[in-house]
């Protein structure tokens, strides 16, 4: 942190602190929130919204007590007005993006669904990250194991990576490495501290 108490922008992105904790850390693991005009607060899940950022680690606990502690008023310096379930608005809004990317992954080739296609990239070592649905069969996953040194994300339901897809649920997806694999990553890294129930770690 600078002189006067600005957060500095460091080599591996900018950093920016929590309004619960008082820790600093790269913006990618926390979520950005505005104040509008009439003294709403509002989730910015894409960082783009005009205005001063209050910012709140990406993790379930910490948005629960900046509600609870009226943690928003103090950094705002002024009354807000918090709609109601911000917690649900915003694992929501962070979730549909993570769709959003997994979408985008697939019309560019490089995501894949369904356990067959999703085997033969793992047979092929094409695929890079491994992403199973938290409430598909335990017996069927266990079948399908994380590509050595890859990622593995099981905390997206069946119907949020059918959608992503097309279709009305799927179990198991993969992603290969490069193009919008990083950010999935990194947008489903935040999801899984703000779900309640994020789910097991991967397969062996």
């Amino acid at each position: 942190m600078s002189r006067g108490g600005a957060v500095k922008d460091r080599a591996d992105g900018p950093e920016r602190k929590c309004i619960v904790t008082g820790e600093v850390q790269p913006k990618g693991g926390l979520i950005r929130f505005v104040v509008s005009p009439d003294g709403l607060v509002v989730p910015d899940v894409l960082g783009k919204l005009p205005g001063r950022g209050i910012w709140v680690s990406a993790d379930r606990a910490a948005l629960e007590t900046a509600v609870k502690k009226k943690a928003f008023a103090r950094a705002a310096r002024k009354s807000v007005d918090l709609p109601d379930d911000l917690v649900g608005i915003v694992e929501g809004a962070v979730a549909r993006h993570v769709v959003d990317l997994l979408g985008l992954a697939r019309k560019s080739g490089d995501a894949v669904a369904g356990y067959e296609k999703v085997k033969d990239w793992l047979d092929k070592e094409r695929a890079r990250i491994l992403i199973q649905a938290s409430d598909g069969s335990g017996r069927g996953k266990s079948k399908l194991s994380t590509p050595y040194g890859g990622k593995f994300i099981g905390w997206l339901t069946m119907s949020e990576i059918g959608q992503a897809f097309g279709r009305q649920q799927a179990v198991h997806a993969a992603l290969a490495a490069g193009g919008l694999a990083k950010r999935v990553v990194e947008e489903a890294q935040r999801l899984k501290g703000l779900r309640a129930d994020p789910g097991g770690q991967g397969p062996a």
